[in-house]
């Protein structure tokens, strides 16, 4: 299935039906009188997350979702039938924003979260609504009131515990490959991964999310190699890994190039909790691995991990401290318990 995390659509909520003008007309009776029904309601325009949803192609080729219009009502005061929904199902983590892109109307972070985007029209009255003591034969009647439309836009931000981020040919797609069940794309070649991969992570018979994100480049932020698209997919992540492949020549350099260009995108994920890992460590001699290692650290000032995603070497230990980190970043966000006297 292809990958779409952005779309445009168009929403509008049914009008609501017209009410009606009857009389009562029956053998027998004496006084007849109105008796014309109100109209239904229109219906509305409904959003609801999905788990086992993780693309929004299903918006690509289907851009206009109208609810139905409301029922005129009918003669004998029979109510017209209210208009059928239309529900969006969407993948858990998807955003909602209204046409200019920047004012959000809903985040929907957990799945079967539900919410009324567009609310249907009010049905018109019937005429015997408006009988009195004066107007004993009205032929007024309401038409019923118009729905609401905008246009929207669906940005899908994937949830995950962890990010892979890097540049193109570190070694992301072999590392998640190693550590779930997961099946990227791998060659030797850069830009390997055009979209998001997600795998499921089982550390001391607990699990996390892990995201592989397309490499970013230098100039990213301008729109170079496949820009920032993706970025915002791990902007929910507990914890980052930085995997810089170990072979390049200068590895502070690499290190340098991806927080620039984290920087630049802002959502706050160069303050993201960060791991910074040597990846491809199988193709070194440990006099080389030593020395790009500390030059690594002096740079950054953190602790550098080493790792081969190919034969499993340092694996564990990073994925141990991603695991710790992300319970750690968890019990920062969780909200603090209510005060008990």
């Amino acid at each position: 299935m292809k990958f779409l995390d952005r779309a445009k659509i168009y929403l509008r909520s049914g009008h609501g039906g017209a009410g009606a003008v009857s009389f009562r007309r029956e053998k027998f009776i004496e006084y007849g009188g109105p008796d014309g029904g109100d109209g239904g309601r229109g219906g509305d325009v409904w959003v609801e997350a999905m788990a086992n949803l993780n693309t929004l192609i299903d918006y690509r080729y289907q851009q206009h979702f109208k609810a139905q219009n409301g029922i005129p009502g009918m003669g004998r005061n029979r109510s017209g039938p209210a208009g059928e929904d239309v529900v969006l199902r969407v993948p858990v983590g998807t955003q909602i924003f209204d046409e200019d892109e920047e004012t959000l109307l809903a985040d929907l972070t957990e799945a079967g979260q539900r919410l009324r985007l567009l609310k249907g029209g009010d049905g018109g009255f019937g005429n015997s609504h408006f009988k009195s003591s004066v107007n004993r034969a009205p032929r007024q009647f309401g038409k019923g009131w118009p729905g609401e439309e905008r246009w929207v836009w669906l940005r899908l931000k994937l949830i995950a515990d962890a990010g892979l981020v890097g540049l193109p040919n570190a070694g992301k797609s072999t590392f998640l490959a190693a550590v779930s069940a997961a099946k990227p794309k791998i060659a030797d070649y850069p830009f390997t991964t055009l979209a998001p991969q997600l795998g499921v992570v089982a550390v001391h018979d607990r699990e996390f999310v892990l995201a592989d994100i397309p490499g970013l480049i230098e100039g990213a932020a301008e729109g170079a190699g496949l820009g920032h698209r993706f970025l915002g997919h791990v902007e929910r992540c507990g914890v980052l890994l930085h995997l810089i492949d170990a072979t390049v020549d200068d590895p502070v350099e690499s290190w340098q190039i991806i927080r620039e260009e984290l920087d630049a995108y802002g959502g706050g994920l160069v303050d993201k909790p960060e791991l910074i890992a040597l990846n491809k460590i199988d193709a070194l001699t440990p006099e080389d691995l030593a020395e790009k290692r500390e030059a690594l650290a002096d740079a950054t000032g953190a602790e550098v991990f080493a790792l081969s995603g190919a034969t499993g070497q340092g694996v564990r230990a990073v994925l141990d401290r991603m695991l710790s980190t992300i319970d750690e970043a968890r019990a920062e966000d969780a909200p603090a318990a209510p005060f008990q006297p």
